[in-house]
């Protein structure tokens, strides 16, 4: 397969595909059954026709009978009256009618075995299309409700898609919690050990507060004790801590 024929295989392949999506077979239905009904229109109308034109020709038909038969009357009297002449004349006359009358009788039975096969085509033709537009209704009643499902059915697999998504994120909230959770287990277990400073002071049990309280207050006493010296002696006192 050459290159271009690969080419054009592949647009049509994609072609087809998009025209399949954007197909809606509910359209495509309604518009074969308004081609029908114009098809069963045109019928219809053809059998008009025919009907028309042999009532036209029974019309024609009946005049020149008429005439035919006023030929012979007229015949009989001229003969009557002497006048073999006009006699044969009126007979020939006759004779010529007599000869359109046979033509257009051949005609008329022509026409009228054409209007009964139109006739029997246009009813089996309207019995062909209300069978089709029954069908057709149940094809887009049953479109519908499919279409319909397959809307719901997408909604739900969205819905249980994005529940899938929040019970992942769920997950994730609940392991960071425990990681913290765990985290601070372990450091207030450090603090306690000692292995850790607490440098707020929280964590110290009561016998280091009294001791460092204790540690404070003899420092403040022995600067005080210095100062008062340093007044009594009017000297200089000695610098703290020395």
């Amino acid at each position: 397969m050459g290159l271009w024929q690969r080419f054009t295989l592949i647009f049509k392949s994609k072609a087809n595909k998009a025209l399949d999506r954007a197909e809606d077979p509910r359209e495509t239905l309604d518009y074969s059954y308004e081609k029908q009904l114009e098809l069963l229109q045109k019928v219809r109308r053809g059998v008009a026709d025919v009907a028309t034109s042999r009532k036209r020709l029974e019309l024609q038909i009946q005049g020149l009978a008429q005439q035919e038969a006023k030929l012979e009357d007229q015949a009989k009297a001229a003969l009557a009256g002497g006048r073999e002449d006009l006699a044969r004349e009126a007979l020939t006359r006759r004779s010529g009618l007599h000869t359109q009358i046979a033509d257009l009788q051949a005609q008329l039975a022509t026409l009228q075995e054409q209007e009964e096969k139109l006739t029997v085509a246009a009813q089996q033709l309207q019995s062909k299309v209300e069978a089709f537009r029954t069908k057709k209704e149940t094809i887009k009643a049953t479109y519908s409700a499919a279409e319909a499902q397959t809307k719901i059915s997408e909604a739900v697999s969205g819905i249980s898609s994005e529940l899938g998504d929040v019970g992942l994120a769920v997950q994730r909230a609940e392991d960071k919690t425990a990681q913290m959770q765990a985290r601070a287990g372990a450091i207030d277990e450090l603090v306690a050990s000692g292995a850790l400073t607490d440098v707020t002071g929280v964590g110290k049990d009561d016998i280091t507060v009294e001791l460092e309280r204790m540690a404070s207050e003899n420092d403040v006493n022995t600067q005080l004790e210095a100062m008062k010296r340093e007044l009594e002696s009017g000297g200089k006192a000695p610098q703290i801590g020395q």
